[in-house]
């Protein structure tokens, strides 16, 4: 447990096949508010600097991150206008009442009930304001896709390929799902570098089915996490596990130096690999330890021969 930036040195050079990690995304999230723009901008930029020495050569960092949209801009006019059409206002109170009264519904299933969006709920919950408000600080959409590259290419990294995870509607529950001309997100980014060097490409590593539906295709269509009670920013399964099939091999290491609940720890144990995983919140080390032990009692009870995980469990 710790912060990748001081624990990522301690990694074997040249030991890591694949890095694959989702950053916090500067989006007012709870785990993130200690950090200004500036100091995310270098938090991210040294994590990928530090990455160069212990990847393998040939290897790939894989970074999966959407474009800030709370990028707050104080010289920015405030352009929310009256908005014509009069919004059911859901309070924290009514949350609270419902979820009391529901204790078993999730997210999404709360705001179907109270009529809103599920970001509303979250907000309420959370206090997750992403766009600052009417009277607030006005946000303005800001592209990481060239901050990214330029902080791969600095450290020495080439970007050798960009994919996007297609998400189901975020704000599906709600009659009106914005207030603003803005589009709602429903996508995020999957940036990948490579370390120079030779890198096997081997078409095994999925079938021919897996191939055609996605291993060469650029927008991937993979349903969002409907349950983040215990972690309020998780990714899919299935999103680490093709990145793991598709550019790794049996027995390579993996790292997650933001691992959160331990979504690539587990798909790397279902996937054959071993991995290393990092975080800086207690809470999430628990977890994550907790998602990964019950991926190995499910693989035990398939009957599945565990050989392979006898040397994985390099949690830091």
């Amino acid at each position: 447990m710790g912060d990748a930036r001081e624990l990522l040195g301690a990694i074997e050079p040249e030991s890591i096949a694949l890095s694959f990690w989702s950053p916090p995304y500067f989006v007012g999230k709870h785990y993130e508010k200690h950090l200004d723009f500036d100091e995310w901008k270098n938090l991210i930029k040294e994590v990928i600097k530090q990455h160069f020495p212990i990847m393998k050569t040939g290897g790939f960092l894989v970074v999966n991150i959407a474009d800030i949209l709370c990028f707050k801009d104080e010289k920015m006019p405030r352009i929310q206008a009256h908005n014509i059409r009069r919004m059911r206002t859901v309070t924290i109170e009514d949350v609270l009442k419902a979820q009391a009264k529901h204790p078993n519904y999730n997210r999404y299933q709360l705001a179907e009930l109270l009529g809103c969006s599920e970001q509303t709920i979250d907000r309420r919950l959370r206090g997750n304001n992403v766009r600052g408000g009417k009277y607030g600080t006005q946000t303005r959409v800001k592209v990481v896709g060239g901050l990214i590259e330029e902080w791969g290419n600095t450290a020495g990294f080439y970007l050798y390929d960009r994919r996007i995870w297609s998400k189901d509607p975020a704000w599906q529950n709600s009659p009106w799902h914005t207030l603003s001309y803005r589009s709602v997100d429903e996508f995020e980014y999957i940036y990948t570098f490579w370390k120079p060097g030779v890198t096997k490409i081997d078409r095994n590593r999925i079938t021919r089915k897996e191939w055609s539906e996605w291993g060469s295709r650029g927008v991937w269509k993979i349903a969002s996490v409907r349950s983040n009670d215990d972690h309020p920013a998780k990714f899919p399964l299935e999103l680490a596990i093709r990145i793991i099939k598709l550019l790794t091999s049996a027995g390579d290491i993996v790292l997650d130096c933001f691992i959160g609940s331990g979504t690539t720890a587990a798909a790397s144990i279902l996937e054959g690999r071993k991995y290393i995983g990092i975080e800086i919140d207690e809470k999430y080390v628990k977890l994550a330890k907790k998602n990964c032990k019950r991926t190995l009692q499910e693989l035990s009870s398939s009957n599945r021969d565990l050989s392979l995980y006898d040397e994985i469990h390099s949690s830091h």
